[in-house]
């Protein structure tokens, strides 16, 4: 109820206290004049109260526009050099360059000493035919060693004519195979042809004796990397020996190998340090044989052939 009503009633109480007793009306006149004149005001303002607890946290409020980009950080240190990464696929031959500018012109050499040759002729002409007849004797022998193959069965003679070509680097073998290292660059398809019209395939390291054995063979040769029997083209990551065996007991993938580097590496190289990498099938590069010793004088038509 507010202040102007109640000072209403007031006043209205007091009339009607006069009306009902006139003998008190003497009595009650300073009570009416406190009626009719006191007015009930307002206290004063009391003292600031405590301070409250701090509210509940609001609601996240929706995200800002984007800042402004900020200044561009300064370059970091230098890192660490990587590991030599996987020999990627050859490109196409370049233009012939232009040739150089001619040398300058030697200094003049000491004079030579008079010689008296003609005794030495003799000697020369004896020794070129002595050469002659060598190359004739081994080109012989080797022609014989073939023909001798023909007739003691079809795998010896493919093995002899393969060791004719002059395109192998030796012959390794165990007790069950013969393992021979073509320098010819071929694709990965072709390689695998190539041996097997020959009645073998491309070598298949199913342990490390073996493995280390043909590690040691690149090495000897001086090359650096050759295709072996591994592949994934029948399906992405799932390697297969090209025997169809799949790869179970052993394996000798470098760091970070098999990756799909470059998409489509679905054939498999060995390095000369024995791991292997998976490469595309197109590049052409050398490759190692495999051959089942089916009789023992195969390996002696290569040794009496060697040269």
């Amino acid at each position: 109820m507010s202040m102007k009503c109640l000072q209403k009633r007031h006043v209205m109480l007091c009339l009607l206290l006069q009306l009902t007793f006139p003998s008190v009306t003497a009595d009650l006149q300073q009570g009416a004049e406190v009626c009719t004149n006191h007015m009930i005001l307002p206290g004063p303002k009391g003292d600031p109260g405590e301070k409250g607890n701090n509210g509940e946290s609001g609601k996240i409020g929706k995200e800002g526009p984007k800042g402004l980009k900020g200044d561009t950080g300064e370059s970091g240190e230098q890192g660490e050099m990587g590991r030599t990464g996987k020999t990627g696929p050859f490109g196409a031959n370049g233009d012939k360059g232009i040739n150089g500018l001619p040398g300058l012109p030697g200094t003049r050499g000491k004079p030579g000493t008079t010689c008296d040759c003609g005794r030495y002729r003799e000697h020369v002409g004896q020794l070129d035919i002595t050469i002659s007849q060598l190359k004739s004797s081994v080109k012989f022998a080797k022609n014989a060693a073939v023909e001798r193959a023909h007739n003691v069965g079809s795998h010896a003679g493919r093995l002899a004519r393969l060791h004719h070509e002059c395109v192998i680097a030796g012959i390794k073998e165990t007790d069950e195979k013969y393992y021979l290292l073509v320098k010819e660059e071929k694709n990965y398809r072709d390689a695998l042809k190539h041996c097997k019209d020959r009645n073998g395939t491309l070598v298949m390291p199913k342990d490390a004796k073996t493995n280390s054995l043909i590690a040691t063979y690149i090495s000897e040769a001086g090359l650096t990397r050759v295709y072996i029997g591994i592949n994934d083209v029948e399906k992405e990551g799932h390697f297969m020996f090209t025997d169809n065996s799949p790869l179970q007991n052993y394996s000798s993938w470098r760091a970070g190998e098999p990756n799909n580097a470059y998409g489509g590496e679905d054939c498999v190289e060995m390095v000369n340090t024995g791991g292997w990498n998976d490469v595309e099938c197109r590049p052409t590069i050398y490759f190692v044989c495999e051959f089942i010793k089916k009789r023992k004088y195969v390996l002696q038509i290569f040794n009496d052939n060697q040269y």
